[in-house]
């Protein structure tokens, strides 16, 4: 057993003014000095982390070094993974009377209230089965639409529409803090649609200065989510094996002629990763833009992999990057270009090497046959 642990140690010297009904008669004018944390204290997370953390060392957990909030306990006959959010925790493993024995442990040295299997996490619906798990915001999606106040709007069958018309004369939009609220929380819904991750990308790129056009962008993405509120993530078992769909939009922005990439990543048959975002230069032609998604994606693989070495989850077979432009693959695989595209700048050369030393293997794979795209 345990003592009652106190995450009260502060690293640092914290002063508060003597609060009211215990100001000292003598010393009125005089603070407090602290010796523990309190709550609402802007140190008191770090405290709280610093003590559960050294205890879950103590226990044999092994902090991750890709995800710090992720801890794994590894040993011959069993895998027991941990994950921490402020005072939220997850745990799951390999044994289930090994996690009833952890948790009463825990129970022992914390003040804990167990909350058996996980159905709802930070606004994420997880429904589980013999074989899967689905993991949907269709109840945030919900309290989106009231806040905007499009809970019986009409659903849209596109969160884009063909041909956007979004100009730099448009008329601004009057309550740019509505604009941005329903922007930010249209963020958070990606954490299960990716579907949504390009058109709230180009939502993004507005928020200093929206227009009445890009609000009318933004209620027509709300009416996509009002007519797939039931969409979300299934995870199922599988082979652990890394594939990833790397695009971009050359030019696509017409404010400034950036291009927009984006790329998905599969563990099996499993959306693991996915991002869609502006790329900080102006590409000078498609090779370069899709050259700098592939670059940005194999990024994410090799933290991916370092991911999953932490978990004890060794792949099946290499990583495979595929991309729908030739002369990028031809690029990626060919130094003899390099002469002739020192535009681009010598850190994206990372997906050659990646290449070269078979950490990564680069295919080609048809537009029609993206899975990730505009």
């Amino acid at each position: 057993m345990y003592p009652m642990l106190s995450f009260d140690n502060l690293e640092e010297d914290v002063f508060m003014s003597q609060p009211p009904g215990f100001v000292h008669s003598q010393f009125p004018i005089y603070v407090c000095k602290l010796n523990k944390s309190l709550d609402g204290l802007k140190q008191a997370p770090r405290a709280w982390f610093f003590t559960f953390s050294n205890f879950l060392l103590t226990l044999g957990f092994v902090n991750s070094h890709c995800d710090n909030s992720l801890f794994v306990q590894a040993t011959s006959a069993l895998l027991t993974y941990l994950l921490v959010y402020v005072d939220d925790i997850l745990i799951t493993g390999s044994s289930l009377s090994h996690l009833k024995y952890l948790i009463t442990q825990l129970h022992s040295a914390f003040s804990l209230k167990e909350l058996g299997n996980l159905p709802y996490f930070f606004g994420i619906s997880v429904t589980s089965t013999s074989s899967s798990y689905f993991l949907s915001q269709s109840q945030y999606a919900s309290t989106l639409l009231k806040r905007a106040g499009m809970t019986y709007c009409k659903p849209a069958s596109s969160p884009l529409s063909a041909k956007p018309t979004v100009s730099s004369s448009d008329v601004p939009f009057t309550n740019p803090a509505v604009y941005r609220s329903l922007v930010g929380g249209l963020q958070y819904l990606t954490i299960t649609r990716p579907d949504l991750a390009f058109a709230v990308n180009q939502a993004c790129q507005y928020m200093h200065n929206p227009s009445q056009a890009h609000f009318a962008l933004v209620k027509r993405l709300l009416r996509f989510v009002k007519g797939s509120l039931q969409c979300g993530l299934t995870f199922s078992s599988g082979a652990f094996d890394l594939h990833v769909f790397s695009d971009a939009v050359w030019a696509g922005s017409p404010c400034d002629r950036r291009s927009t990439f984006d790329f998905c990543i599969f563990l099996g048959s499993n959306l693991v990763s996915w991002a869609a975002k502006k790329q900080p230069t102006v590409a000078r032609s498609s090779t370069d833009a899709e050259y700098r998604a592939m670059a940005l994606a194999s990024a994410e693989v090799a933290w991916l992999q370092m991911l999953l070495k932490d978990m004890h989850i060794c792949p099946s077979s290499v990583p495979v990057l595929w991309c729908d432009n030739l002369s990028t693959l031809s690029l990626a695989a060919n130094l003899v270009f390099y002469a002739r595209t020192k535009h681009i700048e010598i850190n994206y050369h990372f997906v050659c090497e990646k290449g070269s030393t078979k950490q990564l293997l680069i295919r080609y794979v048809a537009s029609s046959d993206q899975l990730e795209g505009d």
